[in-house]
């Protein structure tokens, strides 16, 4: 929900709001949501603030939620979309579900705000986003230095401990934050349900995470800021898969970030810009289990990438905007499995393997009347594995009136296979890998409008659509390029301050994922719902807050780890589920907050197997000195 009133444009160059931020016009729609909205709604992890947000289909959130959450962006893969942490690359291009990009571990203590963008944010950031780019920007200092805290406790022995120090001295501003999250997670589930115990409760469905985080900037002087950060994490926790009677691996994860940033402003006024980014990302997963009752399996990712990145961001003019430069990164994947299931055994060992790749991006933003912007974008790929490729995009935006404005973009898309699907097998799946894997390719586009129905009342309406060729999958235990996948949706955003104290908004998207080859051909893309919908209805007064929040999802189609006699077009059954968030006052500086999840009190198939708990709560105490 908006944060603050909409505005109402005073000309056809004002800056829209979204989510109540302000952001400058552009051809595809940005979504942000802030720290204030992310508590609001009881967010405690990055899949749980992305599912809010439009375009977005997540089918595994909350309790008994692991890595193989379904994360999908307008149809993509979490492997096609571009994942960023202040504007640098953190996605491990691991597609093995047991080391990809974990959205569940990702803690909300440290983050100010997450942006969803897309279109021509693809040459900016990497030709892989199909579907679009998330940028999460953490807390940075400044001021009076503030302590926040919070503790939390809630069903099935969930608890979360939060500690955030910000403050200033002189020209150095500082950011510390610690958070620890854990959950048994060992709530009923039906007959037929995954991972269900003899008891008739979730089994292997704990988990536990503790994440660092610090932020130190120095501005040098009036035009020179420098900037480090530095997160960290370590996560313990069972896996549970979509279908397996009783899956008992176990997943470690321990990841570092770290990123130095140089901010120049150039010349004497501030239209240009400088900013040169080093960055250094490790995710080191390990998995063991036991495999077929009698014999056991293990397997280590040690995934690294250092990052240096060029951007100038220069203002050549009223009319014109242009942001060019330049990305490198040098990425390795150490991996070792052991299986001692003797059909497996071939394939233990090691292996090491690197890529290194470059590019160089230009995008020109032009005004070229008061109401009219397009947008010429150029991003050109060097690989060390795959050649080089050159994704164009464009992007246009025709203000017709002060209050509706029309838009489009198209952009080029190029991913190429992680190099665990080329050379590395996979213990946990007994998925093997494929050298001779070629790149997806192909183009996104959109078309929407922006009205601004009332001062305070702001729409967005998107259609959105890609062709993917040669989309990679899993074809008899083996990676393949498997086809073609075609792709439209509809999104529509509603953003309504009803008064200063009531604020509403409304998401939905439909997405129709089609797959055009093979045996498969016809069908939507297995676990992408149709239609997913998010609405949210709050009250904020003299520290009070009331937030109301209904989500639903229409279900998704099974395709992997079917049991005997189901069929792959079978889809789970929809739901319609009912949140609700209360923070009281104690006093200026404390408040109680309570979350009552699932209203309705039933218990709901989430994903394939997967399933919610009926109503649960969270009771905790947020203090601010």
């Amino acid at each position: 929900m908006a944060q603050a009133p909409f505005s109402q444009p005073d000309s056809d160059e004002e800056e829209v709001v979204i989510e109540g931020k302000r952001q400058k016009p552009t051809t595809s729609p940005v979504y942000t949501i802030d720290s204030n909205e992310i508590f609001k709604q009881g967010a405690d992890s990055a899949a749980e603030i992305l599912r809010g947000l439009p375009g977005f289909a997540i089918n595994d959130v909350g309790y008994g939620a692991d890595i193989h959450t379904g994360t999908y962006y307008r149809g993509a893969s979490i492997n096609q979309s571009v994942f960023l942490l202040n504007g640098r690359p953190i996605g491990t291009n691991i597609s093995t579900y047991h080391g990809g990009t974990d959205l569940n571990s990702i803690s909300t203590s440290a983050i100010e705000q997450v942006e969803l963008s897309s279109g021509t944010s693809a040459t900016l950031y990497g030709s892989e986003a199909v579907g679009g780019v998330v940028n999460i920007i953490t807390k940075k200092g400044g001021g009076t230095p503030t302590l926040n805290g919070l503790a939390q406790f809630g069903s099935f022995d969930t608890s979360t401990y939060r500690g955030n120090f910000t403050g200033s001295a002189g020209a150095l501003s500082y950011a510390l934050s610690y958070e620890r999250f854990q959950a048994e997670n060992d709530y009923r589930v039906p007959v037929g349900a995954a991972n269900r115990g003899a008891d008739g409760r979730l089994f292997n469905g704990d988990v536990k995470r503790d994440s660092y985080y610090g932020n130190l900037s120095l501005d040098l002087n009036p035009r020179n800021t420098l900037s480090l950060d530095v997160s960290t994490l370590t996560s313990r926790r069972g896996l549970l898969y979509f279908g397996f009677p009783l899956q008992r691996d176990r997943l470690n994860h321990d990841q570092v970030n770290a990123g130095l940033s140089w901010r120049a402003m150039l010349g004497n006024r501030d239209d240009s810009t400088l900013t040169t980014t080093l960055s250094f990302n490790q995710d080191y997963f390990t998995t063991e289990g036991p495999a077929q009752g009698t014999f056991s399996r293990t397997g280590r990712l040690d995934s690294r990438a250092l990052n240096a990145r060029i951007e100038h961001n220069w203002q050549t003019s009223r009319a014109n905007n242009l942001r060019w430069g330049v990305d490198m990164q040098a990425a390795s994947l150490a991996g070792e499995t052991l299986s001692s299931v003797p059909r497996f055994i071939q394939f233990n060992g090691e292996v090491d393997r690197d890529r290194f790749q470059t590019a160089l991006f230009a995008l020109n933003t032009l005004q070229l009347s008061n109401t009219l912007q397009a947008e010429v974008g150029l991003r050109q790929n060097f690989t060390s594995d795959f050649g080089s490729y050159l994704n164009p995009s464009v992007g246009a935006r025709w203000a017709v009136s002060p209050t509706l404005a029309v838009r489009g973009s198209w952009v080029s898309v190029h991913r190429n296979p992680g190099l665990d699907q080329l050379y590395i097998y996979d213990t946990v799946h007994n998925w093997l890998p494929n050298p001779d894997l070629t790149s997806e390719t192909g183009s996104s586009w959109s078309a929407g409008l922006d009205i601004q129905f009332a001062p305070r009342l702001l729409g967005q309406f998107t259609y959105f659509g890609s062709r993917l060729n040669d989309r990679l999958g899993i074809i008899a235990g083996r990676w393949e390029n498997v086809g073609l996948v075609n792709t439209n949706g509809l999104e529509a955003a509603v953003r309504w301050q009803i008064a200063p104290q009531w604020s509403t908004f409304v998401n939905y998207t439909y997405t129709d994922a089609k797959i055009g080859s093979g045996t498969e051909k016809g069908l939507q893309l297995s676990f992408v719902p149709y239609s997913v919908a998010r609405l949210g209805i709050g009250y904020r007064s003299n520290g009070w807050e009331v937030n109301l929040y209904t989500s639903y999802f229409s279900g998704a189609r099974r395709a992997f780890f079917l049991n005997p006699g189901d069929s792959n077009r079978e889809f789970s059954s929809g739901w319609l589920n009912l949140d609700l968030g209360l923070r009281i006052p104690v006093s200026k500086q404390l408040g109680v907050t309570v979350f009552l999840e699932n209203l309705a009190d039933r218990s709901y198939e989430k994903s394939n197997r997967i399933y919610q708990p009926g109503l649960t709560y969270r009771i905790g105490l947020q203090s601010t000195f």
